[in-house]
């Protein structure tokens, strides 16, 4: 285009999708991550060497001997927030109280639910469930308490990004599901743990989705005899305030 007072030629600066690269660049992130072996944010390590100052003489080199005096090389200490994949498998997954807040239809996907869930955190998550032929619109408003993986990768459903989703037991011919309940005194956050198992320590959600630790656990995850919920025969509860029941499902599967 031309200014028609200055004769300059001018333009438009062209538009950028700034949200699908932010989007492509939050990917490769936590895929660097993953591969690193970093917690989501961790920033790399600095390196410890400095420059020494100006006019000051560096200190003397070690000799062979005098190295060799000191002793094999110490083991740097493991991180503390180095993954832990030694731990159980179920241990690798963050699973959590929440409470759904807030469900309505999915406007395109005839089977799902978009529901606000509060898990504890600053903002309730955004997760989307296959549950309109189990639970009615009205069943999902009633403030349901559930249990919530919480560490899994983002997924596009159907133009909705969920931020998890809501663990449920299904009938073995699947024509019940119900969620898996959370002992009546726990609240949003409560970690949900398993019984005679250590503490659990949850990767990454970038870990987890690269090495299918969801899928690894499923084989595991059953509604007993008693429609208590188990992963290999270990009760899943909250520390301190009891078991997690599966309503009326016994000896079916959780997912």
């Amino acid at each position: 285009k031309i200014n028609t007072k200055t004769g300059e030629h001018t333009s438009r600066p062209a538009a950028v999708n700034t949200m699908s690269a932010l989007d492509l660049l939050d990917e490769y992130i936590a895929e660097l991550e993953a591969k690193l072996g970093l917690s989501p944010g961790e920033a790399l390590p600095s390196d410890t060497k400095a420059a020494a100052p100006a006019g000051t003489a560096a200190p003397p080199k070690k000799s062979k001997k005098e190295k060799k005096k000191g002793g094999a090389k110490k083991a740097a200490p493991k991180k503390s927030n180095e993954a832990n994949h030694s731990q159980p498998e179920i241990n690798k997954l963050e699973l959590k109280v929440g409470v759904i807040t807030k469900a309505w239809v999915h406007p395109t996907a005839d089977k799902l639910y978009c529901e606000e869930i509060d898990v504890g955190e600053d903002e309730p998550r955004q997760i989307a469930s296959g549950l309109r032929a189990h639970y009615t619109l009205e069943q999902m408003n009633d403030n349901p308490k559930v249990v919530v993986v919480a560490n899994l990768k983002a997924k596009n459903l159907v133009g909705f990004k969920s931020h998890g989703m809501i663990l449920c037991a299904a009938s073995s011919d699947d024509s019940t599901v119900q969620f898996v309940q959370p002992p009546d005194s726990a609240v949003p956050g409560d970690a949900i743990i398993c019984e005679g198992l250590p503490q659990p320590e949850p990767l990454s959600a970038s870990q987890v989705d690269k090495k299918k630790i969801f899928m690894s656990c499923m084989d595991g995850m059953k509604s007993d005899g008693e429609a208590v919920a188990v992963w290999d025969g270990h009760k899943m509860m909250v520390d301190g305030k009891g078991i997690c029941t599966t309503g009326t499902v016994i000896n079916g599967v959780l997912r």
